[in-house]
């Protein structure tokens, strides 16, 4: 069936380009020349999007835009705005639109606006049972402001070739929206390939993302293709970025620049054709300023930048959030749970979630192995969000992260500084003591 579109202008020429154009994109599409006549025909079918101009009798486009919405939450709008009236534009988007489009119309960047603002809208499904709507990427849910925004520019360079950086606190699905980022570009029938650049060396993250060839080193018994090239044509997504040494970090410039690779040990360049999407937990511009990232590599890698929010920031997002938890995991394990009682309800909102999302998913998860009827209590949840622990015996006491510093400075004081000596002491390896030294702010002599 063909996505249908609604398109709303007082002015008969415009609504039949509009029409002759749209279907000629294979959409179904029907006109109104008037908000009235639009709401009554929203009232009676659903339509996938549609097209208003802002300056009509009766009922202008913020007031079809807010009416609509209304209706059909899930429905995308675009208006159309004269020269001079992009401020009512503006407004229409704080109001719920989509996008606007400028008059006199171009008629390519209309067919790709209404394609971006679908985009958009996939990223968003009905759950099965008539709940709240849902996000695909299995766990970035929400309409909070900060979030449709993130999904109006997930939707806007999808299916641009250009870089792009995720920034965010751990837990907040920075690989779900670079998940999403691959599922509604033109690669998409083309693999993505995920790699935790924070939990390997420099030397190990080389031969994975490069691979090599028979006799590199020890134990290369024959050649092996590298990340990059299982990834070419698709995208590959590179987690904890901000974690790489000064080696990797030039590697991967010359990666970005030349869009070539050698394989370790190797002396032939590789072309390479893939999209890379970047992620960290940590603030890139400060470690370019401190000097232990590239200025170039960073400027490279932040085309375009998505931030996410924590979720102590889009507190209105975690009753969707809870929601689809319990439907989730209630699937996955036989439960009976179906929702979460108000009480349950309150106790989540309240607590911090320094976690974000993740630490909330796990929640949801225990309470709901816990429960044993058909709704998730408070009883069933966590004793720290029940206030169940008594925080008083606690006050004044370090955190885990404080006694971890503490510990390292011990380590640094007793070896003199010797890095090398206190990764022996630790059981770590130098680089990642180095990138411990760096978090907690310790320097050596």
């Amino acid at each position: 069936m063909s996505t249908r579109l609604l398109v709303i202008d007082d002015d008969a020429v415009t609504r039949e380009l509009l029409t002759e154009v749209l279907q000629s994109e294979g959409y179904a599409v029907e006109a109104c020349e008037s908000g009235g006549a639009a709401l009554a025909r929203a009232a009676e079918e659903a339509f996938a999007l549609a097209i208003t101009d802002v300056r009509m009798p009766e009922m202008d486009g913020i007031a079809v835009t807010q009416a609509l919405k209304a209706r059909q939450p899930e429905l995308q709008v675009i208006v159309m705005t004269a020269f001079g009236s992009v401020e009512t534009a503006v407004e229409a988007i704080r109001h719920g639109a989509f996008d606007y489009v400028s008059k006199p119309m171009n008629l390519d960047e209309i067919k790709s606006t209404v394609r971006r603002a679908l985009t958009a809208r996939d990223l968003s499904e009905t759950s099965p049972d008539g709940g709240p709507p849902i996000v695909d990427t299995s766990v970035v849910v929400g309409r909070s402001p900060a979030m449709v925004e993130v999904y109006r520019t997930v939707a806007r360079v999808a299916t641009s070739p250009s870089t792009v950086l995720i920034l965010g606190e751990s837990g907040t699905g920075k690989e779900l929206i670079a998940a999403a980022l691959h599922r509604h570009s033109d690669r998409a029938s083309r693999r993505f390939v995920a790699v935790d650049c924070g939990s390997l060396t420099d030397s190990l993250l080389e031969s994975e993302l490069f691979g090599y060839v028979r006799g590199a080193f020890t134990g290369a018994v024959g050649d092996k293709k590298g990340l990059f090239e299982e990834a070419n044509g698709g995208t590959i997504f590179l987690d904890e970025i901000g974690d790489i040494g000064p080696s990797m970090q030039a590697k991967l410039l010359r990666v970005l620049q030349e869009y070539e690779i050698k394989r370790v040990g190797g002396q032939d360049w590789i072309r390479i054709d893939v999209r890379v999407v970047a992620a960290t937990n940590r603030n890139l511009a400060l470690l370019v300023t401190e000097g232990t990232f590239r200025e170039d590599l960073y400027y490279r890698l932040k085309v375009v930048t998505i931030t996410l929010p924590p979720l102590r920031d889009r507190r209105e997002d975690i009753p969707l959030l809870a929601e689809y938890f319990v439907r989730r995991h209630a699937a996955r394990s036989t439960k009976a749970v179906t929702h979460v009682t108000p009480d349950a309800l309150a106790l989540l909102m309240e607590h911090p979630w320094p976690g974000n999302i993740r630490e909330l998913e796990h929640c949801i998860e225990r309470a709901v192995a816990l429960a044993s009827g058909q709704v998730l209590t408070a009883e069933d949840l966590a004793p720290e969000l029940q206030g169940g622990i008594d925080t008083t015996l606690f006050r004044g006491a370090p955190t885990l992260e404080e006694v971890k510093r503490r510990y390292l400075a011990h380590v640094l004081q007793e070896t003199g500084g010797n890095v090398s000596r206190a990764a022996t002491i630790l059981g770590i390896e130098r680089r990642s003591l180095q990138r411990m030294l760096r978090r907690y702010g310790l320097r050596t002599n």
